[in-house]
């Protein structure tokens, strides 16, 4: 009897360490690591591997069926890679914004091979084999590879990663306020706008500071006296008007001045061949009063010739001048009239 019940007792123990043995037991199974994966996920921090060696690299996304699709051929062709010397690493563009945007990437999913930090974009499918011929065959020198602003090293694309994380952030910001606060969309999109807006006004807080800081304050000594420097400014404009006026009356002086000696020069001109022609006149009534006085002179010595058998009262007196004849004294007259005139008109 005593056995009878002390049997199903130590049946119902034995089933309960059983079942705490087997509870216990099945964590430590499911703990147990997979398979270890041959592909390298990059991230942020250890990008910078691929600047050495050869290295194949996939961007994916979680969402993306294309990226699903090719899964499996890239474990394949990373389990590989050891025999065709070739590291392969990847990159969830949801985790890594920031290499997203170094890359710029814009398709996925995206592949890029690198050898000795010289980037080229691989656009064959995502097959074992074509991955294989790629890196077997080299034909990756015939692609033209990613130089100047274009590399990923570059400080161009620094920046665009930088755009990316912060995008990134922003989005994964939204995620939480909608999914995990559950609060609505355009709640959120008014957060963000306002945010922008107090950014930017803080943005243009500090450069005005610095600004203030580093240069020099020309037009804050202006501001001080705004009635002098406009008393300055008027003071400035009335000497412009001034010289402009005295420069136009300077030029006025000189046409005139100019036009003065060019009627000056007229005037001697014109005195110069009324001079000449004086000239020719008197030459003229000179030689007329010339021959009047050898005619005078001829008639004198034929009266002294038939004078001389005159009688001696004829030789006491004296002997008569001869007279001038008419001509001789209008000849003379016309000539002090003509010297007087000159006189007259010489300064």
């Amino acid at each position: 009897m005593a056995g009878g019940r002390c049997g199903p007792l130590l049946t119902a123990l034995v089933a309960a360490w059983v079942t705490a043995a087997a509870s216990e037991s099945g964590p430590q199974q499911a703990a147990m690591p997979q398979e270890q994966s041959a592909v390298l996920p990059m991230t942020a921090s250890n990008w910078t591997l691929v600047m050495e060696g050869e290295w194949m690299l996939k961007f994916y996304a979680p969402w993306c069926p294309s990226c699903q699709q090719t899964d499996s051929e890239w474990e394949t062709f990373a389990k590989n890679g050891e025999m065709l010397h070739i590291s392969v690493g990847k990159v969830d563009v949801i985790q890594e914004p920031g290499l997203s945007g170094r890359f710029f990437v814009t398709t996925l999913p995206a592949f890029f091979h690198a050898k000795d930090g010289i980037f080229r974009r691989y656009r064959g499918p995502g097959i074992y084999e074509d991955l294989q011929n790629y890196i077997l065959e080299k034909k990756w020198q015939s692609v033209e590879p990613l130089t100047g602003w274009k590399s990923p090293a570059s400080l161009t694309m620094s920046g665009m990663a930088g755009l990316f994380s912060i995008s990134g952030k922003i989005w994964h910001l939204h995620n939480y306020f909608t999914v995990t606060l559950g609060i609505p969309a355009w709640c959120s999109y008014v957060f963000f706008v306002i945010a922008t807006l107090i950014f930017g006004l803080l943005m243009g807080l500090i450069l005005v500071v610095i600004s203030e800081c580093f240069y020099v304050p020309f037009p804050r000594r202006l501001s001080e006296h705004p009635e002098q420097s406009r008393m300055s400014e008027e003071a400035h404009g009335a000497e412009q008007l001034q010289d402009a006026e005295e420069d136009k009356d300077d030029s006025n002086e000189e046409e005139n001045k100019d036009s003065l000696v060019d009627d000056e020069e007229e005037k001697d001109d014109f005195g110069d061949e009324d001079e000449a022609e004086e000239e020719e006149d008197d030459d003229s009534l000179a030689a007329g009063a010339d021959e009047e006085r050898s005619d005078t002179q001829g008639q004198r010595s034929l009266r002294e010739a038939q004078g001389e058998g005159a009688s001696d009262e004829t030789e006491r007196d004296a002997p008569e001048q001869p007279r001038p004849s008419a001509g001789t004294a209008v000849a003379d007259d016309a000539l002090r009239q003509r010297k007087s005139q000159r006189a007259d008109k010489a300064p």
